[in-house]
């Protein structure tokens, strides 16, 4: 959906006469009947203006296209401005301008991330270009007009009113600006120069028309890199019932192609393997063509994942398949093929920053998609705000015409002995009386420690072997660090024992950087992700009082 659309000529008379904003918001509320604030449509004209000065060189066509808020399928986001053409050899063109008000940018110690004051404060977001490039990216892999009829998408970004541009062109960040470049206000005739290299003539094929009406499916070279990914990578390879769940999903995928709507509710316990099967599930619809995601509430396990697919840390192409769990509020009904929403117990019922978007999002992602798959374990909701329930879903899926079927993965697969070892821990913490009492028999290593200065030791030397062990711990301590990164957050003065909650810079991925062993993480974050060794730290919210397991929600921070 373009929000405005119109020839170069006709878009230099429209601001050249101060009413383009006027016509944007018009259209907007047309469209999407909703009005928009007084800070964007000042955004909208302050930006344009600076694009009307670049577009009056009269050697960018008259009849080139101009298109502005083009909402980009599948998602949220929408492109601020689009010019099509076609270049010197005839070639059909759209160039992809991402429009910024910032004035000032800071880097980052992560890939594809600056700093920059965003609505009230210095906030960490993904840098121009690379927004861009991700767009161009996200268009081209499944806009299958864009690619059969071999439309090129240039990105690149023009941040009009900032004067210098040394941190958003920083070396560090040249994998990013090399495939879309960065423009700052005095690079106004690079941009023009820019605009003039791609588009030599006008748009006589209606370009933008053929975008926003295109076909909308993903690309074999999608498909191809994701399944060559999975390729040889045991973390994984599928065993037992977790190939019987997954040949069961696809089946049901397939029927919900055409009706009527199909919802698989999948339990299992920890280390059943359900982010396993779920990883599989998103690889091997895409390669079937299927408009599907991978879903969940914690920013970590998509994180993570992405990270074990593509063997880097880096930003890749494939981000915009795993999404959080809150971006389905305004989404149309049967939108996409398959949702498989991970760890479904996390859900909550409002979305938003502020709690404040929605109406309940297990609706939201059954009615999205003509077959959702929900991975659940009720035993680990969280917080109050936790509301995944097998109830709740089959109560959704039936008030919106989907049929249900239920299956359990039971078999533990993260190490041996674990199912006893499960029995017993919910034994001992007086969750369920079980024939484990002790752990005798059992092929677990578990030990407990008086002194967090030789269990940090022994979590050190057993992360040399495969950086799979870590520190986690309760939330009853304030991160402290996020805001001073000299300060420290978890300390046992007693013991002289002191460390930091997980760095800032290394955000989601803590689990996985190689120099995180030293930070504690929050068994919050942490929840679905695979380690061989863990080591925690229990705080005040938790006693044995006269041998009775108790909870005090008092010790916990209340930020």
């Amino acid at each position: 959906m373009i929000v405005y659309s119109a020839s170069k000529a006709e878009f230099v008379e429209h601001v050249k006469f101060n009413s383009i904003e006027k016509l944007i918001e018009e259209a907007l509320y047309k469209k999407l009947r909703r009005r928009t604030g007084k800070s964007e449509v000042q955004s909208w004209k302050n930006s344009l203006q600076y694009m009307f000065n670049i577009l009056t060189d009269e050697s960018i066509p008259a009849s080139a296209g101009v298109a502005v808020e083009y909402n980009i399928p599948l998602t949220s986001r929408r492109v601020d401005f689009i010019l099509t053409g076609k270049d010197g050899s005839r070639n059909d063109t759209a160039i992809i301008v991402e429009l910024k008000q910032w004035s000032t940018a800071q880097v980052t110690e992560k890939d594809a991330i600056v700093k920059t004051f965003l609505n009230g404060g210095v906030r960490e977001t993904n840098h121009p270009s690379y927004q861009a490039w991700s767009y161009s990216a996200l268009i081209e892999d499944y806009n299958e007009t864009v690619r059969d009829e071999h439309i090129g998408l240039r990105p690149c970004a023009y941040l009009h009113n900032m004067d210098c541009g040394a941190a958003v062109n920083d070396p560090r960040y040249s994998e990013h600006t090399d495939k879309a470049p960065v423009f700052i206000n005095s690079d106004a005739k690079k941009l023009s120069d820019f605009l003039k290299r791609y588009i030599k003539y006008g748009d006589s094929d209606d370009i933008m028309y053929r975008i926003e009406h295109g076909v909308i499916k993903p690309s074999k070279t999608l498909a191809d890199s994701l399944a060559s990914m999975l390729q040889g990578n045991r973390e994984f390879i599928l065993l037992d019932e977790q190939k019987l769940v997954y040949e069961t999903a696809l089946e049901l995928a397939e029927k919900g192609r055409k009706k009527p709507k199909q919802t698989l509710i999948v339990k299992g316990g920890p280390g059943t393997g359900k982010s396993v099967v779920a990883v599989n599930l998103l690889v091997e619809a895409t390669n079937r063509a299927m408009l599907a995601q991978f879903v969940s509430k914690n920013a970590a396990p998509r994180e993570v994942f992405k990270t074990r697919l593509t063997g880097t840390m880096r930003k890749t192409h494939i981000d915009n398949l795993f999404r959080g769990s809150g971006g389905y509020t305004e989404t149309d009904n049967n939108r996409f093929d398959l949702l498989v929403v991970d760890e479904a117990h996390r859900l909550n019922e409002k979305s938003g920053l502020y709690g404040n978007l929605g109406e309940n999002q297990i609706k939201e992602l059954i009615n999205s998609s003509k077959v959702s798959v929900f991975f659940i374990d009720e035993d680990q909701r969280v917080t109050l705000s936790d509301i995944g329930t097998i109830g709740e879903i089959r109560d959704f899926a039936r008030k919106l015409g989907s049929e249900v079927t239920v299956m359990e993965l039971a078999s533990q697969f993260r190490c041996n002995g674990s199912d006893g070892y499960l029995a017993w821990v919910d034994n001992v913490l007086q969750i369920r009386e079980t024939a484990n009492t002790t752990l005798e028999r059992i092929d677990y290593d578990f030990r407990v420690f008086d002194d967090p200065n030789e269990l940090r030791e022994v979590i050190g030397k057993k992360n040399r072997r495969a950086n799979k062990a870590r520190l986690v711990a309760g939330y009853c301590w304030d991160w402290n660090s996020k805001k001073d990164p000299e300060a420290y957050d978890i300390a046992f003065p007693e013991h002289g024992f002191k460390a930091r909650w997980n760095l800032d810079k290394h955000g989601s991925k803590w689990l996985i950087a190689e120099d995180s062993i030293s930070e504690i993480g929050c068994i919050h974050t942490c929840q679905g992700l695979e380690l061989e060794y863990v080591g925690v730290i229990l705080g005040d919210d938790f006693l044995i009082r006269d041998g009775i397991a108790v909870t005090d929600a008092t010790s916990v921070p209340s930020g």
